[in-house]
């Protein structure tokens, strides 16, 4: 299955990806992932996305189309993938269509995941990510072990700032 998940910061994508994934071997694949992944691995888009957000700017269309074109022709993918949140603008929605297009493929279905506000409100000023592995928790329904440590790498789990009340 190849498939878009649409939705506000906190609607679910991650969690109903995780779930669709496991029904049927297909890869998650995230804007934030694929930029962390590239980052990680040295390649040049991902030295050219670190320097851009080292600098405090967003990473451009133009980059983060290459990454996710490098990503979409891995092995894994071959099998259907599901984008998390992506694409998040009419630009990088017409992009994903040519590169689509280019590879020969089409998506089967775009979803969009509607929540309340209320509810988006509550997961994210309870939702607690782990600094280094990415992992996510919520203090309510899904804690960790042991309160700010990553049950999974032992890393910080904190609330980004962008998730707070304010």
């Amino acid at each position: 299955m190849k498939l878009i998940l649409l939705g506000a910061p906190g609607a679910g994508k991650g969690t109903v990806a995780k779930l669709l994934t496991k029904i049927d071997g297909s890869v998650q694949i995230s804007t934030g992932d694929i930029l962390r992944g590239a980052v990680a691995a040295g390649t040049e888009l991902g030295k050219q996305a670190q320097a851009a957000m080292k600098a405090g700017d967003l990473v451009s269309d133009d980059l983060i189309m290459g990454i996710m074109e490098e990503r979409l022709q891995e092995d894994d993918c071959k099998s259907g993938y599901l984008l998390d949140g992506f694409p998040r603008t009419i630009p990088q929605a017409e992009a994903l269509k040519a590169l689509l297009e280019k590879m020969g493929e089409k998506l089967d279905a775009a979803v969009e995941i509607q929540v309340p506000r209320d509810v988006i409100l509550d997961r994210l000023t309870t939702r607690r990510t782990c600094e280094d592995c990415g992992a996510i928790y919520n203090v309510k329904s899904n804690p960790t072990k042991v309160e700010g440590v990553c049950d999974k790498c032992g890393g910080a789990a904190i609330q980004r700032e962008d998730e707070t009340e304010e």
